[in-house]
Order: structure tokens, then C-alpha cells, then sequence
């Protein structure tokens, strides 16, 4: 078995991959926003942190989170927000993919991948780098042409901000320095 290593700073900002199932297409129909909405604003009560960045895509999601001073518990708050979702997801008729006999004997279901990917961000550059990487990734898939047509995402929010403007991205057929930030994300 590997030994997964995480990197905790308290009161840290963190950059997150969570990928469904097999891949599963399920994140972006809209019980699944509904309840992931649902999900991450209770696990917000229980356990405060602030979403800077997300974008939801069919089968996974990114994410950049800042944790309060002295709190590094991002695993907990993931736990939770997978179990919770998990739960509501197949109670509400969605669907779970097979899983392996293993994952069935430690009381698992088919709804996310095990674990999740985690980077801790080290300054200000790498924090730009993957603020940027989320709100293309929509492009990156080939789901859409330009970061503001794709409505899963924190991207509109940061518009209204005047962080970005709604044609970042679109002017240039040159991909972004930071398209490939994360090739072992399995992307």
C-alpha cells in the first residue's frame, strides 16, 4: 500500500482534487450541485473555512480553501463533505459505480474515488497558479471555449470582483503556462 503523505499548516490555503467514482458524470446534474451546495455550507458551520476558488466539472472537482488560524483539519472537513454527499446522493436515486469486494468489506460506496489530492500553497505565484488552473479547467476538458461560458464555477464570481474580466482567456489560442499544473492529479 502507498503511504500518502499530507502537508498540514495551520491556518494554511490548500488547492483540492476530488474525482468521482470511475469517473462517474454525476457532479455537475443538478441534485448533485444541489446537495454538494448543501453539504459544503453545513461542513462550513461545523468547521469554518473559506472557499476562495471551485469549479465543478462532470466527474471531479477542484477546489482552493484557506483554513482558520491554528486549523489544518482539511481532511476531516473532505471526510465529511464525501460521507455526507455519499449519503444524500444515494438516498435522493443517484447511482454509485461497482466497487471492489475490498472497498464493500470497509463499508465504502461508489460514489467518489478514495482519498483526494492535495497541494499546500506555498506563496503568492503558486497561489495565482492554481486560482488560474481552476477557473480553466472547463477549457483545459474541452467542455467549453472560454472560462466564462462554463457555469460550475467560481469564475463569475471573481468577474463580479473585477479579479478577472469575462474575456480572460479568450483572446489567445496559446495555452496557459499553467494548464498542465497538475499532470498527476490523473487528468
Amino acid at each position: 500500500m502507498a503511504d500518502y503523505r499530507r502537508y498540514f499548516v495551520p491556518g494554511g490555503t490548500y488547492f483540492f482534487a476530488l474525482v468521482t467514482q470511475g469517473r462517474a458524470a454525476i457532479l455537475c446534474e443538478d441534485a448533485a450541485r444541489s446537495i454538494l451546495a448543501d453539504v459544503l455550507r453545513e461542513c462550513r458551520a461545523r468547521w469554518p473555512f473559506a472557499t476562495v476558488a471551485m469549479v465543478l466539472l462532470p466527474d471531479h472537482l477542484h477546489a482552493i480553501w484557506s483554513l482558520p488560524e491554528g486549523d489544518a483539519r482539511y481532511p476531516v472537513r473532505w471526510a465529511w463533505i464525501k460521507k455526507e454527499f455519499t449519503k444524500r446522493w444515494l438516498s435522493s436515486g443517484g447511482r454509485e459505480r461497482p466497487i471492489s469486494d475490498t472497498r464493500r468489506a470497509r463499508r465504502r460506496r461508489g460514489v467518489w474515488q478514495p482519498r483526494f489530492w492535495e497541494h499546500t500553497i506555498r506563496d503568492e505565484a503558486d497561489f495565482e497558479d492554481h486560482f488560474h488552473y481552476i477557473h480553466y479547467n472547463p477549457v483545459k476538458h474541452g467542455l467549453v471555449r472560454f472560462p466564462y461560458q462554463w457555469p460550475c464555477s467560481s469564475f463569475h464570481r471573481w468577474v463580479r470582483a473585477r479579479v478577472y474580466t469575462s474575456d480572460w482567456c479568450c483572446v489567445s489560442r496559446a495555452a496557459p503556462p499553467w494548464v498542465d499544473l497538475h499532470r498527476t492529479t490523473g487528468e
